[in-house]
């Protein structure tokens, strides 16, 4: 595919009205106490309700995102570039992207969704706009719907596999986290979550993290019972030299009855940022690896009621830039992209040393 030329009109960078909470012990905390969030983009397309994800950092410094519609439409991967303060699309056929990353050599890759999308994962060349499968199924039957993804220091990608919508036949017993190895062969990581969502690896290759999401979501088939709301909680598995699962995992973080969290990225320290679309407390929960909090943003109002076009301020993913962009963090809210400057600088295990 060819990619859309069109640049968007340049978005003023206005300060997001969600109040920043900073009230650590530290004496440098990690978010500031004078931090705002800054809107940089705001859908201008008439799409089908739907919200902003994904948001990953290229090599250059330019945060790509997603556009995620509900319905017939594909959506779109937008491209903001932090220099010119311009967002332009990069692909108006996006497959339901949702999650992206990108390796070290500059190739951007895609978690595409159930609901008409391609289901799978898709590899991008930025320079001619094309892309190719990278994998759309495991042992032989489809894929329920990439959700999001992370790579390692060796290339090989992390991903989850729920099903929140769609029409679709599922074909996969479970909704499970895999792994694609460098010859392309996926492999099962781990079954051990009920919805996974979001997911990251620590700095030292040695924890997984990931989002159990269970908002009900999508049968197994049409005579099955409508599934239960389940688990809100965030998971570590422990990683052997392999990356493999070596012992029983922990869970570090549990939101109880609220919703829980979408995607999430740690910084060099090891700290988790998760995007928790709680409706009492919508925002980016800060915790240390054992499940401590070290702080919060706030992004939208507290406490919220009804359905979910009346949600206001939910975040859905989060990615820190590079270079003289390290101490940002990106973060995806409602169908907008905000960022804040942070007292930490974030990790990017496809970009350390092997």
């Amino acid at each position: 595919m060819k990619p859309f030329p069109c640049l968007l009109a340049c978005w003023l960078i206005a300060p997001c009205c969600a109040v920043v909470q900073a009230d650590e012990p530290e004496a440098k905390p990690i978010v500031p106490a004078d931090a705002t969030l800054e809107r940089l983009h705001t859908r201008q397309e008439k799409l089908n309700s739907g919200l902003t994800e994904g948001p990953a950092a290229a090599p250059d410094g330019k945060i790509y995102f997603t556009d995620l519609p509900f319905g017939k439409e594909n959506g779109m991967i937008l491209c903001f570039d932090p220099q010119a303060k311009t967002t332009s699309i990069f692909t108006r056929n996006a497959g339901k992207s949702n999650g992206l990353a990108f390796d070290r050599e500059g190739n951007l890759f895609s978690c595409d969704g159930a609901d008409g999308g391609n289901r799978c994962v898709r590899k991008w060349n930025l320079k001619t706009g094309e892309s190719v499968v990278v994998a759309d199924r495991f042992q032989g039957k489809r894929l329920n719907s990439p959700n999001d993804l992370c790579l390692d220091k060796k290339g090989r990608i992390y991903f989850t596999d729920p099903r929140y919508s769609g029409p679709e036949p599922r074909e996969l017993r479970y909704e499970a986290v895999y792994r694609i190895e460098p010859d392309g062969r996926v492999i099962e990581i781990t079954h051990e979550v009920e919805k996974p969502n979001g997911i990251a690896l620590s700095p030292d290759q040695r924890t997984l993290y990931v989002a159990d999401h269970n908002n009900g979501g999508n049968r197994l088939s049409p005579s099955d019972p409508e599934p239960k709301r389940g688990a809100m909680k965030i998971h570590a598995f422990p990683l052997d030299e392999e990356g493999k699962i070596s012992g029983p995992r922990r869970t570090i973080y549990d939101f109880g009855k609220e919703n829980g969290s979408d995607g999430m990225r740690v910084d060099s320290q090891g700290n988790l940022y998760i995007a928790a679309r709680s409706l009492a407390r919508p925002g980016i929960l800060i915790l240390d690896p054992q499940g401590k909090e070290r702080g919060f943003i706030a992004t939208g109002p507290a406490n919220q009621k009804g359905l979910f076009e009346d949600w206001k301020g939910i975040p859905s993913n989060v990615e820190f830039g590079v270079g003289p962009d390290a101490s940002t963090l990106y973060v995806t809210i409602d169908k907008s992209l905000h960022r804040i400057r942070l007292n930490a600088t974030g990790f990017h295990p496809q970009d350390s040393a092997k």
